[in-house]
């Protein structure tokens, strides 16, 4: 639904059905991605919620819907990091590549 008013991520006052609790173990990636927002936003302050939450709500609705709780939450980290300068696009490629190469050969 495309309403003036609200952005993808903002459902307030429409209807979404139930919110159930899920108590699932999580994954070891999302504890690491869940550390490091603790470690970023508490201990360390280098981002802010705020930040993060509207480098989140900028996704488009595609990615929004496809993405992951964790998954949004780590776009939010990385956009954030780079807009303050504090890693690069190509440091972050290369970095993705080298951990890709690692998982790939076991």
């Amino acid at each position: 639904m495309n309403d003036p008013g609200h952005r993808h991520h903002d459902l307030g006052g429409r209807p979404a059905g139930r919110c159930e609790p899920d108590d699932h173990q999580y994954e070891a990636w999302e504890k690491r991605v869940d550390a490091l927002v603790q470690l970023l936003n508490g201990r360390a302050k280098v981002i802010t919620t705020d930040e993060m939450r509207r480098n989140i709500e900028e996704l488009g609705p595609t990615a929004y819907d496809e993405y992951g709780y964790y998954e949004r939450w780590m776009h939010g980290v990385t956009q954030t990091l780079l807009q303050r300068g504090l890693i690069e696009i190509d440091e972050l490629g290369r970095k993705m590549a080298e951990i890709e190469a690692r998982e790939r050969h076991g």
